[in-house]
């Protein structure tokens, strides 16, 4: 047997075996030890290899699930290795094999999958600065590939997609992909792009890809080729519901970095949760496949504006008389049709599929029914490919059970009446029952013994038995099956004819509804392109309904997409923080156009900048997904990147201190950012000395609102760049502000036109509880900081000294020598120096006057 373990090891050596040896999954040798240590269940041993005990532990086959979806949430994968000859009449070990590896990227079972998230595998091929991508939704048959150009680029995709496995290239050693959990080295003649083709037209039954739009990828499609044998190794079946592959342009998106992807908490937040997310708030998702879409909806915002303004016709409609509440009542009997009918392709599809699936076909005509009341194009055209299925709703309803087990593996699953063999088999079983009391009742008459009885168990099949004080009474014809302690079992050979025939109908019978279960799932893939089409079409009318549902209870408008270039919003809100606060959210306009590109938004630490600089990029996101914002009107140019560079993270295990982070995502800004974009920027500088973050600052600003000439908000803390409006004209200054009362700082969270005189840094660091005797030292050291600076040095609206205390004792501390701070954008007062180079004439000096003025000069320095 460790002959046969070994060999199937040596066939997958970075998966853990699970062996089959009758009712439970065993593991050996190394497998064994780490199965133990993420299990949590015993290591044992058995046998010896080499005069050393074999490390052995398992787990019973009816429960294998839940343990493998704990190994499978580690980035564990899985060969699950089954008994597939017959034991009475193998010699030695029962012939087994791997007919399944289950891994993070390819999972279908619903016990292992998480209902409201896509499970995807990717695959990455390279060349130089150019990447192929293909990724797959084994559960649902989603398959796509795209290219793109560049690291940033890369793990933008990395983020949005965010797989359970990467495939990659051996040659690559990018730690962005090398380093993800589930990630695994694939060699690289995988990747060749002629083998792929061969093996993508196999699949999908073509002649060539040209009609998928994809013929021209060959980095891509080398990577799809990659993780379609991978899937088909993995899954040891035909793949049908892999039908075709899809092109994904980041042309036709408005693109999202790393940064903003996390920046804005679309489905993430700064935690690392899924709680207090722009998803959690907009997910009110009837179906698990609608949660899903509206995942991707999000993390995947269009640039092509009918398809927007068709989705927002669509919400439009079914707000109209609240129809979205008949359409979600509608969707409520619906299942999760996309991972069912991937079931039923892969031949793993369960009875309760079955039952899920047909409740879900017979509610699609009063859907139907329902969004023929809504007038929107959109709607008529998904109701169209939501198509009714009465013949497969017939047949399932006559072939299953209402509430059927589990598993086919026991049988009673098929109904009666729908096959008549099948019910002849199952009549002679359950009549045994009868016939047994029958047999009972005369032989306790033949033999006088009131106390026989017939019975059966599963290793000695039927019986008769009669206490030993009385097995003396038995017949001759009788022959003794069994001794107990207390009593005797025989056998007849009328009970033993009886036997053959009805363990043999049992068999049968169980046989039989694995053959009709089998064909129903034979007829269901007959008709599996009509049915995913449907299911594509009930998740999108899901997601619509849904968008419907939170436009109206959270008094959200329609937007409006224009080409003048304009980013107008009013009463704009954060939809996430409005959820969240017990007092209501203080709405605030925003207007950036071509005479206003930039806003520099000042104003004191925990006013509302960063919040007000991120619902206008939710709202512009919002926007670009077809759904309506939280605000009471909105116009805007169609976008093609939302940037952001908000808060301050390190990178320590990259070696990247918190400025180095911060002054990356900056380049990446100012790299790629167009007029066409959306940028946000807080605090930058901030993470260097004064000097060189102001200066950093004031050159980004100004390239932002000059060369670039994207919409921005700048939010900072350097009063000196509220200077800029007056040589930037495109810029304007913008401000939050804040009052004090009673020695406490209240935030008015609202934006007024002009700069900020005050940042109230001391009363927000006294709100944080830093101690009285700190807050005091602080005043007195920034009144003198104040009191020092040179008139000529201070900002257009000088900033009062913060917190002075009417009394205030010494610092703790000796202060320091102050120094005046020199303005960026102050004006030096003229110096002789100067003033002689400026009369001098250079061209007419020799070189030996040049060399005596210079060092007069320095003299006078």
């Amino acid at each position: 047997m460790m002959v046969q373990y070994l060999a199937i090891k040596a066939e997958h050596p970075h998966d853990l075996v699970f062996y089959r040896m009758g009712d439970f999954y065993e593991l050996f040798y190394d497998d064994a030890k780490k199965a133990a240590e993420l299990l949590d269940i015993t290591l044992t041993a058995r046998g010896k290899s080499n005069g050393e005990p074999i490390p052995m532990a398992g787990v019973p086959f009816h429960a294998a699930e839940g343990y493998l979806a704990r190994l499978v949430k580690a980035g564990v994968s899985v060969a699950i290795a089954e008994q597939i000859g017959d034991p009475a009449t193998s010699k030695g070990p029962v012939e087994r094999k791997v007919v399944r590896v289950v891994t993070p990227g390819t999972l279908s079972d619903e016990a292992l999958l998480e209902e409201r998230v896509d499970n995807l595998l990717l695959a990455i091929a390279q060349h130089g600065n150019d990447y192929g991508i293909a990724y797959l939704d084994l559960s649902s048959g989603r398959f796509r590939v795209l290219e793109v150009s560049g690291d940033e680029a890369l793990c933008g995709e990395l983020e949005r997609l965010n797989p359970a496995e990467t495939l990659y290239c051996d040659t690559i050693g990018h730690t962005a992909i090398t380093g993800r959990r589930g990630a695994r080295a694939q060699p690289e003649w995988e990747f060749d792009s002629e083998s792929a083709r061969r093996a993508l037209n196999t699949q999908f039954q073509t002649h060539d890809l040209r009609g998928f739009g994809c013929d021209d990828l060959e980095l891509a499609l080398g990577a799809a080729g990659c993780l379609l044998q991978y899937v088909k190794d993995t899954q040891r079946s035909s793949l049908p519901h892999l039908r075709a592959i899809g092109h994904e342009s980041r042309e036709e998106s408005v693109i999202l970095d790393a940064a903003t992807r996390r920046n804005l908490e679309i489905d993430v937040n700064m935690a690392g949760g899924d709680t207090h997310t722009l998803y959690a708030v907009l997910d009110k998702g009837v179906t698990a496949m609608g949660s899903r879409l509206l995942r991707r909806w999000l993390h995947r915002p269009l640039t092509h504006i009918p398809t927007l303004e068709a989705r927002q016709d669509a919400i439009g409609a079914l707000c109209a008389n609240y129809h979205y509440e008949t359409v979600r009542s509608a969707l409520k009997p619906i299942g999760d049709m996309e991972r069912i009918l991937a079931r039923v392709a892969l031949r793993s599809a369960r009875p309760r599929d079955l039952t899920r699936l047909l409740a879900s076909l017979a509610a699609l005509p009063p859907l139907r029914s329902e969004l023929g009341h809504c007038d929107a194009p959109l709607l008529a055209e998904l109701s169209s490919r939501a198509s009714e299925y009465p013949k497969l709703v017939e047949l399932l309803d006559r072939a299953l059970i209402e509430n059927p087990p589990v598993v086919i593996r026991d049988g009673g699953v098929i109904a009666d009446g729908y096959d008549a063999e099948l019910d002849e088999l199952r009549q002679i079983s359950t009549g045994a029952a009868d016939f047994l009391l029958q047999i009972e009742r005369r032989e306790r008459e033949a033999t006088g013994i009131p106390t026989l009885k017939v019975g059966y168990n599963r290793v000695h099949g039927y019986y008769i038995e009669i206490g030993r004080a009385q097995s003396d009474k038995a017949p001759a014809e009788y022959i003794r099956r069994q001794t107990l302690k207390n009593a005797e079992r025989f056998i007849t050979p009328e009970l033993k004819e009886f036997e053959d025939k009805a363990l043999s109908s049992k068999s049968r019978a169980l046989a039989r509804e694995k053959a009709l279960y089998e064909a129903l799932l034979e007829r269901l893939n007959e008709q599996l392109a009509s049915l995913q089409d449907t299911a594509a079409a009930v998740s999108e009318i899901d997601v619509l309904a849904c968008l419907a549902e939170r436009a109206e209870n959270l008094s959200l408008c329609r937007p409006e997409f224009c080409e003048e270039q304009v980013f107008e919003v009013n009463q704009g809100r954060h939809l996430v923080v409005e959820q969240v606060l017990e007092e209501p959210f203080i709405a605030n306009d925003a207007l950036l156009d071509t005479s206003r590109r930039m806003l520099l938004i000042t104003g004191p630490n925990m006013g509302g900048k960063s919040t007000y600089m991120r619902q206008n990029a939710v709202i512009a996101l919002l926007a670009h997904i077809g759904s309506y914002v939280p605000a009471s009107a909105a116009r805007m140019a169609p976008l093609d990147r939302i940037f952001t560079r908000i808060g301050s993270s390190d990178d320590l295990a990259s070696g990247r201190s918190t400025f180095m982070v911060e002054m990356t995502e900056t380049a990446n800004i100012l790299h790629n950012a167009t007029p066409r974009s959306l940028v946000l920027m807080d605090e930058v500088g901030r993470g260097t000395s004064t000097f060189d973050g102001l200066s950093l600052a004031w050159a980004a600003a100004v390239e932002l609102a000059q060369q670039v000439q994207a919409f921005t908000l700048f939010a900072t803390h350097y009063f000196e760049l509220t200077a800029l409006p007056e040589i930037c004209p495109t810029m304007a200054n913008v401000h939050l502000d804040a009052t004090e009362h009673q020695d406490h700082v209240v935030f008015l969270h609202h934006i007024q036109e002009g700069p900020a005189n005050r940042s109230f840094g001391l009363q927000v660091a006294k709100l944080a509880g830093i101690p009285a005797r700190v807050l005091q030292a602080a005043g007195e050291k920034l009144h003198e900081l104040e009191a020092a600076r040179p008139a000529q040095a201070r900002p257009a609206q000088a900033r009062p000294a913060e917190a002075q205390p009417a009394t205030a004792p010494p610092p703790a501390t000796p202060a320091a020598p102050s120094s005046p701070q020199v303005d960026l954008f102050s004006t030096p007062a003229p110096h002789p120096v100067v003033d002689e180079l400026e009369a001098l004439d250079v061209d007419n000096l020799t070189p030996r006057q040049a060399l005596e003025l210079l060092y007069a000069l320095k003299g006078k320095l």
